[in-house]
């Protein structure tokens, strides 16, 4: 039953790409925050995902010894390896009537920008869309092969 791996798979990259879009909401939602529990600005956070299952390259499938690799494939779709918080600098505004607002009057905000979040929305929900149209292709397949038996 190899059409239930690729719905499998394809689940795998639904899950990931939910996760993702659940990161990019919580940057954009506190891209003013100033302060967490830590006392410093909000991170911006991101998901790093890697391959479930075999650790093959891609160029050992195009081998010719490696033919027979495709049908018995290891490969179980995507996990998210870890969240990580981006390590780049705080922005600096000055506001000297801020409540966190330094001696000097600026104000440390949070390293999320909001056009680069809305690029990523756009392109997790490209993505997930991707794999909602994988999924369907493949329920397809599976119909159409039961209606060869009719």
């Amino acid at each position: 039953m190899t059409f239930l791996k690729s719905m499998d798979i394809s689940a795998s990259g639904l899950s990931a790409q939910r996760l993702r879009m659940d990161l990019i909401s919580q940057n954009i939602a506190n891209a003013d925050t100033t302060r967490t529990e830590n006392g410093q600005p909000y991170r911006r956070k991101t998901a790093l995902f890697e391959q479930r299952g075999s650790s093959s390259s891609f160029s050992s499938y195009l081998s010719e010894s490696s033919k027979t690799k495709i049908g018995t494939s290891n490969i179980n779709g995507v996990r998210v390896k870890r969240i990580i918080e981006d390590s780049s600098p705080f922005k600096r505004i000055h506001d000297p009537g801020h409540p966190d607002a330094d001696e000097a009057g600026y104000v440390l905000m949070p390293n999320v920008d909001t056009m680069t979040e809305m690029v990523n929305m756009i392109s997790a929900t490209r993505s997930y869309e991707a794999n909602v149209m994988a999924m369907n292709s493949t329920k397809a397949m599976a119909m159409k092969a039961l209606e060869i038996g009719k």
